[in-house]
């Protein structure tokens, strides 16, 4: 599975969801849906904003994080 590191990056940088919204111009449900790993997709091109905001890699914001055995979906 991915892990999103939104809401960790969002308290590193003492930034509310709000913030980002109105730096970035992306939506605020779709941070919202990143903030409680609830999306089920992100475009590049907020990946690319939420990274040039946050000055930090993809890896920062996104993990892959391997599925125990025999609960793959």
């Amino acid at each position: 599975m991915v892990r999103c590191h939104f809401s960790r990056l969002l308290g590193e940088h003492k930034k509310r969801v709000a913030d980002v919204a109105r730096d970035t111009g992306l939506h605020r449900n779709t941070l919202a849906l990143l903030y409680s790993e609830e999306a089920v997709r992100i475009d590049l091109s907020t990946i690319d904003k939420l990274c040039a905001y946050f000055n930090c890699a993809v890896a920062d914001l996104l993990e892959y994080v391997p599925a125990p055995r025999g609960r793959r979906k």
